[in-house]
């Protein structure tokens, strides 16, 4: 048989032709790499712990029932008058122990006073208690305990004694003995007796946080590197060892609200005319058979408001712990 002609040109185009169709799939395919070549494109930016626990914490139905409580607390904290239109001190004995009423709901107490006012009004001081307690005791807590964990040695034993010393005090019998002898009429030496009590158990928190970080890898390399003890303890420990103490702090400002409620209701903590939850129970205790919605409602509210904090500490909790994911 007769050999057929190459076309040596034809051999060549096709051999092009397959070339460059290879070198046009392989360069889309890398296109469509999200690193592109050798990682050289846009990549996806790597989560961090706190967007991750946000993310949680959208999607948690305990967080966002909370938080709205929390929210409404805060509001009527700041301006009471947008909901009630009374004075919380204006009583009329005509009409005490009555109960609810055109214009007012929860009816009146042993003194003639409208209930639902001063329930209203209670939430300021019972949050702004629990809040500027909270502040309180985590700066100090987490400035002694970290320092604590950071440094070790005799700073880090004395400071360990003089928390045992503090976890000793009962908390109840300290307000009754330190509080019993203060005339000042304000919530401020309210909230200096619970930082004065509360501050041992936000420092061991901080103290075991600190300890657990500084020997992570990246510490010991920032270390190894020359970094200053200040610029470690800045960038490197605090944003890793402040989760537990945000948590335990959540959860305690709680705490310190039914503190406060329980101070003023033994009579140490506030005193009237001040208006707290727990001068209200305190006053319509008496009154319980003949007035129980007296001691019904600032109870109430009382145990919504310690519940959704304990709900929102217990809700970040899990967002913030990485056993959980």
């Amino acid at each position: 048989m007769p050999e057929q002609p190459h076309d040596d040109g034809a051999i060549a185009a096709t051999g092009m032709g397959g070339a460059m169709d290879l070198a046009t799939s392989e360069g889309e395919s890398l296109e469509k790499t999200p690193g592109g070549p050798e990682g050289t494109g846009p990549q996806e930016k790597p989560r961090s712990l706190w967007s991750d626990a946000w993310r949680d914490l959208r999607r948690n139905p305990v967080f966002i029932i909370a938080g709205l409580v929390i929210l409404f607390l805060v509001f009527i904290s700041l301006w009471p008058g947008s909901i009630t239109w009374m004075s919380p001190l204006k009583c009329d004995l005509a009409k005490a122990q009555q109960g609810s009423q055109p214009g007012h709901p929860f009816g009146f107490n042993g003194q003639g006073c409208d209930v639902y006012t001063r329930t209203v009004y209670g939430a300021r001081t019972s949050v702004s208690v629990g809040v500027c307690a909270t502040l309180g005791v985590a700066i100090l807590g987490s400035v002694l305990g970290g320092f604590a964990g950071f440094f070790g040695g005799g700073w880090d034993s004395v400071l360990s004694r003089i928390t045992d010393i503090f976890f000793a005090i009962p908390v109840v019998l300290g307000g009754l003995v330190l509080l019993s002898v203060v005339t000042n009429n304000s919530i401020w030496p309210v909230i200096g007796f619970m930082v004065l009590l509360g501050w041992p158990q936000i420092s061991r928190i901080a103290r075991g946080s600190v300890i657990t970080v500084k020997q992570n890898d990246y510490v010991q390399a920032a270390r190894a590197l020359g970094a200053s003890n200040s610029r470690m303890l800045l960038r490197h420990i605090t944003p890793n060892a402040v989760a537990p103490v945000i948590v335990v702090a959540t959860i305690a400002l709680g705490t310190y609200i039914a503190l406060e409620a329980t101070l003023s209701y033994l009579g140490v903590g506030l005193k009237p005319p001040s208006v707290s939850w727990g001068i209200d129970i305190s006053s319509a205790s008496p009154y319980i058979r003949n007035a129980p919605h007296a001691l019904l409602w600032p109870s109430g509210a009382l145990a919504i408001t310690v519940l959704a904090f304990i709900m929102l500490g217990d809700a970040v909790r899990d967002a913030l712990d990485p056993k959980l994911r």
